[in-house]
């Protein structure tokens, strides 16, 4: 867990530069990607490319502004256009008001479609008919108009006759014609396309290629995967087949709720292996202009939220498999990034830090419901956001509380806040929106401020007198321990804990993950003062894909998170031996020299025999070799980077993985379609430099 006090602070003066920090960010800046695309959440994405531009969109629930466009050239690094939805206000519960909410609610599964000149968004929004949003620039303005059918899940196809199919549903598919306003069905045309049975779930994306139907489909019962619908006709009939399966990219599932609507809530740790959701699941395809075909996919990582993975396609047998020729359904954690053409420099989407210095809010803000316009400003304060309390309870039904999504794998957020003109009842400060919900912030009592830290999984509160008006709140999030933190400041220097570590967890509650949160409500049923925020910064401490910079040029040791073997060289084969062994021992034996071969890909020689580690045949056991030369893609290494200061190696041969089998005394192989979320069968590695 990384300290909160381990990490530079904010100066009482915004400090230059702490707008561009690093964020995370796909791109490995050597030719390669790492899933996933964003570490934030982006979730149900549905992607398009218009020439040799593409746009992406996705869910954002009750978020507001919603339906994010974003735009690249190469499908790895993306920018932020604009939101597509403004402001949904159909009725009090998108207000937060009279004790109502659509926490988990509003925007969900948007398709995104281009026809003759023309951007599409249809959308789903809970209690409404489906929802349209168009516009002739993907930069806006987006004209808004509701549907009169409501469909579950739905994909839009303008086909090259015309006609324009709508296909939607869960396990019963069905597909209708839409009518010319695409307001409604064309009366009799609405079927069922797959019955229930066979093998169809949600979350439908429909193409037309070279002539055939295709329809990418998820199914999430008892674990997530995707398939994909063929046919000749729209109509059908429609064969299945799985086209993505049990890629977890080596994470597993987190905590879970286990019960209870109030607190102390009860929760599941995590469970070895255990991946539920994990799994990458409900995407769609793309193509780009060189030929080569892309798919996309979300995967649902624990707190965090649903996060957007790429994957390179594979045509078998007229079937687009998200994988690798000799791994398909399988999608490499660092792959390649697409031929587009484009060169491009590695960049984010969104600016995640703010000085509140500018005339409008950066757009990674979203509300966590519409907000009340007069009860917040970034004009009363120059440089700094003012947040006017409003009445609520508690947190969860606080107004005007302004969000951004968390970012993984581990990020660490501070603020600056002025509470001297908080009123009695009034609650300000930084949380982590969720459920359940966790915060930092002081509360004015009859007698002054007091400190608080509240954890909604215990239910309990920790208090403590504060003197000062001024000060930082910071919390410390590890999203792969599902751990945090909170912290303050009273000099913006040396940081304090209070209250004890709380567990975030992933829930359907909000069908959001983590948001960090600033807030001020009040909960004397009246409207109370104001808090000024002057700055909020975001610090990640692992921006990158490639955690560790790849040794090029050294001699390293690799070590099996399975069960510790090291592997040496052993009669022109590479082998697995126990740590003790005097093979392990010898200087050379145990060493490889770390050559580059650009993309991020390697070769592996020998430092006792000079060899090249070289895969033959299928990748079998005894099929890892050293060899006197190189023999081109059979002596490659694709270097994957787990994020976690281990590695798996994936041969350009096989698209498998380097493998150790535990414990079983036997020889290297090339085999291993991937890893499991403990990261303990033998394909991941720790590996260090030896020279």
């Amino acid at each position: 867990m990384l300290l909160a006090t381990g990490l530079p602070a904010v100066a009482q003066k915004k400090a230059p530069g702490f707008l561009s920090a690093p964020t995370w960010t796909s791109d490995n800046g050597n030719g390669t990607y790492t899933n996933p695309l964003f570490y934030d959440e982006f979730s149900d994405p549905d992607l398009i490319r218009v020439g040799t531009d593409y746009y992406l969109t996705g869910t954002t629930m009750h978020a507001m502004p919603g339906l994010p466009v974003l735009h690249s050239k190469d499908l790895v690094n993306w920018e932020f256009l604009t939101y597509a939805a403004g402001t949904l206000d159909f009725g009090p519960a998108y207000r937060l008001e009279e004790g109502k909410s659509v926490y988990g609610q509003g925007i969900w599964a948007p398709s995104f479609r281009y026809h003759n000149g023309t951007f599409y968004i249809f959308t789903n929004v809970n209690g409404r008919k489906t929802q349209l949003y168009t516009a002739t620039n993907p930069k806006g303005p987006w004209k808004h108009t509701e549907l009169k059918q409501s469909f579950h899940d739905l994909s839009v196809l303008f086909d090259d006759d015309g006609k324009v199919y709508v296909v939607w549903g869960y396990e019963d598919l069905h597909l209708a014609e839409l009518t010319a306003d695409l307001t409604d069905i064309r009366p009799g045309s609405e079927q069922i396309i797959v019955t229930k049975g066979s093998g169809a779930g949600e979350g439908c994306h429909i193409y037309k290629i070279n002539g055939k139907y295709y329809i990418t489909n998820t199914l999430y019962d008892p674990l997530c995967y995707q398939v994909c619908l063929r046919a000749d006709s729209p109509r059908g009939p429609y064969q299945v087949q799985v086209i993505s399966a049990e890629e977890n990219l080596g994470f597993g599932t987190g905590y879970m709720l286990a019960g209870g609507n109030q607190p102390p809530f009860k929760l599941t740790p995590p469970v070895p292996n255990l991946v539920r959701s994990i799994t990458l699941h409900q995407g769609g395809l793309v193509e780009t202009p060189s030929g080569e075909w892309w798919g996309w996919s979300m995967m649902d990582h624990n707190s965090v939220g649903r996060l957007t993975c790429l994957s390179p396609v594979t045509w078998q047998n007229g079937w687009p498999y998200f994988g690798l020729p000799g791994n398909l359904t399988r999608t490499p954690g660092t792959w390649v990034k697409p031929n587009t053409d484009a060169t491009v420099t590695p960049h984010a989407p969104y600016r995640r830090s703010d000085d509140f210095a500018a005339a409008a809010l950066q757009p990674v803000w979203q509300w966590n419901h519409a907000p009340v316009a007069g009860k917040w400003s970034l004009a009363e304060r120059k440089g700094h956001l003012r947040l006017h309390s409003l009445p609520s309870a508690d947190f969860w039904q606080a107004r005007n509380t302004l969000t951004q999504r968390a970012i993984g794998p581990e990020s660490v957020v501070t603020t600056e806040v002025n509470l001297s003109k908080l009123q009695p009842g009034d609650v300000a400060g930084l949380a982590l929106l969720n459920w359940p919900y966790s915060w930092l912030g002081a509360a004015r009592e009859a007698n002054g401020l007091e400190l608080r830290q509240y954890d909604h999984v215990t239910g309990q509160t920790t208090r403590q007198p504060l003197a000062a008006s001024h000060l930082w709140l910071r919390t410390s999030c590890n999203f792969d321990t599902e751990k945090a933190r909170f912290s303050y400041s009273l000099d913006g220097r040396t940081f304090t804990e209070l209250g004890p570590e709380c567990t975030m967890v992933f829930q359907l509650r909000t069908f959001q993950g983590v948001r960090y949160g600033l807030f001020n409500y009040n909960t004397l049923n009246k409207d109370g003062g104001y808090a000024d925020f002057n700055t909020f910064e975001v610090a990640e401490p692992r921006p990158r894909g490639l955690t560790r910079h790849i040794p090029y040029g050294q001699e390293i040791k690799l070590t099996s998170l399975a069960d510790s073997a090291v592997l040496v060289s052993w009669k022109n084969f590479v082998r697995p031996v126990a740590a003790r062994d005097k093979l392990a021992a010898d200087g050379s034996t145990s060493r490889f020299r770390v050559v580059d071969k650009g993309q991020g890909r390697v070769a592996l020689q020998s430092v006792a025999t000079g060899g090249w580690v070289t895969v033959r045949g299928l990748g079998g056991m005894a099929e890892v070799r050293l060899e006197k030369e190189q023999q081109g893609d059979a002596s490659l290494f694709q270097w994957q980077d787990m994020q976690r200061g281990d590695l798996m190696l994936q041969s350009l041969l096989t698209h498998r993985y380097l493998f150790a089998d535990p414990k079983a005394g036997s020889l290297c192989s090339a085999d291993a379609p991937g890893t499991r979320p403990d990261r303990r069968d033998g394909a991941c590695f720790a590996w260090t430099v030896t020279n």
